[in-house]
């Protein structure tokens, strides 16, 4: 069967076709810009590649233009539609509705929708894909697959925040976590590489990428994990502060400044800190250039004190987060990088491993260089550390294949 991924945003939608007979990716692309000026799509098919400008008003224009080029006689990999068995949707925000992936009907939409306040950038443009590609594929099963399920398993002193517990209660306060699918694939993988069980085992996954977060799996089940409510709590991230004393935000709507650093002289609402939060923070808001790990790593070897310090930062927080998960799940057993930096940076894994010898952890500098899936420690580390290179589109793709064949889906 061949399945479709979908990943909705607000103005994109980034797609990819694979045959499940194999785990085959046949295409992908991207409609980018959507309703806005100067919209197009890029594909590619193997070696092919082609891009094409064109206005897209809207989500169902641009499922229209996914499934024309799909079809394309030079550059599409399928001749009709029929041939895709079930489309696979990204969404953000599950809520405490969804422990697993769900085939989407009106009571599934009907959830997503009221999850628009907990991720409010992200779900109402998921909602847009599946609703537009429902109208362009008619008859085809859509699955929504979930960032926040895998997370879902933490009990209560992990998930719950100090307030008032009538929040939880009422209006569901409490964190969520986020990446969901690339730390269950991946906690899966590293079992899979290395060919042990997830039983029994405690493992520490750190996804890093412009947007970050660690999980802490025990049994194959999460325990912890760094984000929130929102993707804002956790570690230092490109453009997000990451965690920090909720009354600084406060502070900051009482005494907020220009891009200059000279006072506005007028207090801001919360939802204008947040946004600063969200988007002006983290590696650009420290370093004052970018939001790119790989730009601040080269101003920080050029003499930014600014960068060195963003970078500090970062090292710093994931280093407490492993120590924190260690302590909460009793020791550590593998410790895996994935992810943009995490599977590419080797400088910066070195960095974060150093003095990690007190938990059994010791890296091979060797080992350690270059990308690629591969054990990254030194014969006599205790604990295993790894490079898994994520993969969250084949995990949408099992999922969506397990649940239109099955109606269940399988625990890996």
């Amino acid at each position: 069967m061949k399945i479709l991924v979908v990943n909705a945003g607000s103005s994109s939608l980034k797609y990819q076709l694979i045959d499940m007979e194999g785990e085959k990716e046949l295409a992908k692309g991207l409609v980018e810009r959507i309703g806005i000026e100067g919209s197009r799509l890029k594909h590619s098919a193997g070696e092919k590649s082609t891009v094409v400008e064109e206005p897209i008003p809207d989500h169902e224009a641009a499922a229209q233009l996914m499934l024309k080029i799909l079809q394309d006689k030079e550059y599409g990999v399928i001749r009709s539609t029929d041939e895709i068995g079930a489309v696979g949707h990204r969404v953000l925000h599950g809520g405490n509705k969804f422990t697993a992936s769900m085939i989407v009907n009106q009571e599934v939409k009907d959830a997503i929708r009221e999850c628009f306040p907990l991720g409010p950038l992200h779900n109402p443009a998921n909602l847009m894909g599946i609703e537009a590609c429902e109208k362009v594929m008619k008859g085809t099963p859509q699955v929504a697959v979930f960032d926040t399920a895998f997370h879902q398993t933490m009990p209560p002193k992990a998930y719950m925040y100090g307030v008032p517990k009538m929040y939880e209660e009422k209006l569901h306060v409490r964190r969520y976590g986020f990446h969901g699918t690339s730390h269950r694939y991946v906690s899966h993988r590293v079992c899979e590489f290395l060919g042990i069980r997830p039983e029994g085992k405690r493992i520490i996954i750190a996804h890093l990428g412009n947007g970050s977060s660690l999980s802490a799996v025990k049994d194959g089940k999460c325990q912890d994990t760094s984000m929130g409510l929102t993707p804002l709590e956790g570690l230092l991230m490109g453009t997000r502060c990451g965690s920090l004393d909720p009354a600084v935000v406060q502070f900051i709507a009482n005494n907020p400044l220009n891009d200059d650093g000279t006072p506005m002289g007028h207090p801001i609402s919360v939802d204008e800190v947040l946004t600063m939060m969200n988007k002006k923070s983290g590696l650009l808001g420290i370093s004052g250039k970018s939001s790119d790990c790989r730009d601040v790593e080269q101003l920080a070897a050029e003499g930014s004190e600014d960068a060195k310090l963003a970078m500090d930062m970062l090292i710093y927080g994931i280093k407490k987060y492993i120590g924190s998960y260690a302590a909460a799940m009793g020791g550590v057993d593998i410790i895996c990088f994935t992810a943009g930096i995490g599977e590419n940076n080797d400088v910066l894994r070195a960095r974060v491993m150093e003095g990690m010898e007190f938990l059994g952890a010791k890296l091979d500098p060797e080992k350690n260089r270059g990308k690629g899936e591969k054990i990254i420690s030194a014969d006599d580390s205790k604990v295993t550390v790894c490079v898994i290179p994520t993969n969250e589109e084949i995990m949408i793709a099992r999922d969506t294949l397990d649940l239109v064949t099955t109606g269940k889906v399988r625990d890996n």
